[in-house]
C-alpha cells in the first residue's frame, strides 16, 4: 500500500505517478487532498471547472456527467480520467484508489515525489480554494 501526501504537490505531476501505480496493481492512498495545487491562472481554472459542472444533456439532465465539489472526490474524479476505466483492469485500478481530506487514519507518507513539489515560480490554486469557488 502506497501513501502519498498531496501537501504542496502539483496535481498533474502527482496524478501521473498515482495512475501508473494503480495500473501496475498497487493500492494507493492520497492524503491531504485539499492541499494539492493546480498551476495556472486561478480565474481560468475556476471558469473551466464551473463550465464542466453546468454541462447537461438537454433531454435527460439526470444522465449528465457529474463533477463533484468536495476536494477528495474531485481529485478522485480527475485521476479517473487517467485510467482506462472502460476496461476491467482500469475499473479494478480505480477501486484501489483512496483519497482523503486531511489525514484521518494517521497514515505516514511512504513515497516522496520530489518532482511533483511546487516550486513557487507560477500562480497556483489549491483544491480547497477551487472547491470553495465551486460552492463547497
Amino acid at each position: 500500500m502506497l501513501v502519498i501526501d498531496g501537501n504542496k504537490k502539483v496535481f498533474g505531476r502527482m496524478a501521473t505517478h498515482v495512475a501508473k501505480k494503480l495500473i501496475l496493481g498497487e493500492e494507493v492512498h492520497v492524503i491531504n487532498a485539499e492541499s494539492i495545487l493546480l498551476t495556472g491562472d486561478p480565474d481560468n481554472i475556476t471558469d473551466k471547472y464551473l463550465a464542466r459542472r453546468w454541462l447537461q444533456h438537454k433531454g435527460t439532465p439526470e444522465k449528465s456527467p457529474a463533477w463533484p465539489r468536495v476536494p477528495s472526490m474531485l481529485v478522485r474524479r480527475m485521476i479517473r480520467g487517467m485510467l482506462p476505466r472502460k476496461k476491467a483492469s482500469g475499473l479494478a485500478a480505480y477501486k484501489r484508489l483512496r483519497v482523503y481530506i486531511g489525514n484521518p487514519k494517521n497514515l505516514s507518507s511512504n513515497l516522496e515525489l520530489k518532482e511533483a513539489v511546487f516550486k513557487g515560480k507560477c500562480r497556483a490554486l489549491s483544491m480547497r480554494e477551487l472547491c470553495q469557488r465551486l460552492g463547497y
